[in-house]
């Protein structure tokens, strides 16, 4: 893993060709609920599979989203995402949801998040995750224990 820290920008971009120690991949199966009439997913799920693959890698990292809330007043809220729709899951899949990190920054990260079925690629997305003042919702720095365990990875 290359790790290059922009002088201009002050962020943290790790070079992700290959599976680091940035990457985290979480399992999901697609439930009944999960689909629509056509038995595929419905389109708005792959967001909360991401959002549960970032906060079990939060978690894998011991960082618990409650205790970063009511010890550090950190939140983390989606900013922006662009996403691609390749193939579609259906009723019973195992999804591999992988997240890794590439760019840190004052106060924000962007993930690389996939959505596998097997081998076969069927989302891709890129998520710039903003932390916000947990009282009042406005933009904040990383804390300083998280950030720096990030850094060494």
């Amino acid at each position: 893993m290359a790790a290059v820290k922009s002088e201009s920008t002050n962020q943290l971009e790790i070079d992700s060709q290959s599976k680091t120690k940035c990457q985290f991949d979480w399992q999901v199966r697609v439930y009944y609920e999960d689909t629509d009439s056509g038995g595929v997913v419905y389109h708005s799920n792959y967001l909360k599979y991401m959002e549960r693959a970032r906060t079990e890698w939060l978690r894998h990292l011991g960082f618990e989203q409650t205790d970063l809330k009511d010890t550090l007043n950190a939140l983390f809220v989606v900013h922006s995402m662009q996403i691609q729709f390749k193939k579609p899951a259906k009723f019973n899949d195992l999804l591999t949801v992988t997240s890794e990190f590439t760019t840190i920054g004052f106060g924000s990260i962007v993930f690389l998040q996939k959505i596998t079925l097997n081998t076969q690629t069927l989302i891709e997305a890129s998520v710039k995750i903003a932390c916000v003042d947990a009282l009042t919702f406005k933009p904040s720095e990383i804390p300083h224990q998280l950030k720096q365990k990030l850094q060494q990875l």
